[in-house]
């Protein structure tokens, strides 16, 4: 169990810039978390206490800063990590997802064909979750290679754009650290 203090070390170790990177957006900026060796630390602990036990055999992290979160918790539950990047970033053959962003532009997110072995248990982490187009095609990703999500798992979650409402709607677990109204 997570106790207040620890979130709320956490919640003030992220910097808001409010209206960016547009007008009437609230952006979350991590990089004063992870300049904070006691809050990252225990963003950590937090994932690891709650995943050492759900059997993982991969996490696999959303490009850019899933890149973050997910090598040091696989790391930390001694199993593997899978790059999920945006479109024409791997050297390899890849499989891939698209969806709308935030800001209603198409993207495309892939993965190697060969990241994902059958039944796999795969946590797929992020820093974020809006209106959970990423997180979605990265489910979707899994399960083209006949993956189990396990969860997906993110540091900060902005409720008031319902993306983890649509991913547990989809039929995906979600947890996260801190949520904003």
């Amino acid at each position: 169990m997570t106790n207040t203090q620890d979130l709320a070390l956490i919640r003030n170790a992220i910097r808001v810039i409010p209206n960016w990177p547009e007008q009437g957006v609230t952006f979350r900026d991590i990089t004063t978390l992870l300049q904070n060796p006691i809050a990252f630390h225990k963003v950590i602990d937090i994932l690891v206490s709650r995943y050492r036990s759900k059997h993982i055999d991969v996490v696999a992290g959303l490009d850019a800063r899933g890149f973050i979160f997910g090598p040091v918790v696989a790391y930390e539950l001694g199993v593997g990590f899978v790059p999920i990047r945006k479109k024409g970033k791997l050297p390899y053959d890849t499989i891939h997802e698209s969806y709308s962003l935030e800001y209603g532009d198409l993207t495309t997110v892939e993965m190697h064909v060969d990241a994902i072995k059958p039944k796999d248990r795969v946590l797929i982490m992020d820093d974020l979750i809006a209106t959970g187009g990423t997180m979605l095609a990265a489910c979707k990703l899994v399960e083209k290679l006949n993956g189990v999500v396990v969860e997906c798992a993110v540091v900060n979650d902005l409720l008031y754009l319902n993306g983890s409402k649509i991913i547990r709607k989809s039929g995906y677990t979600v947890y996260t650290i801190l949520e904003y109204k």
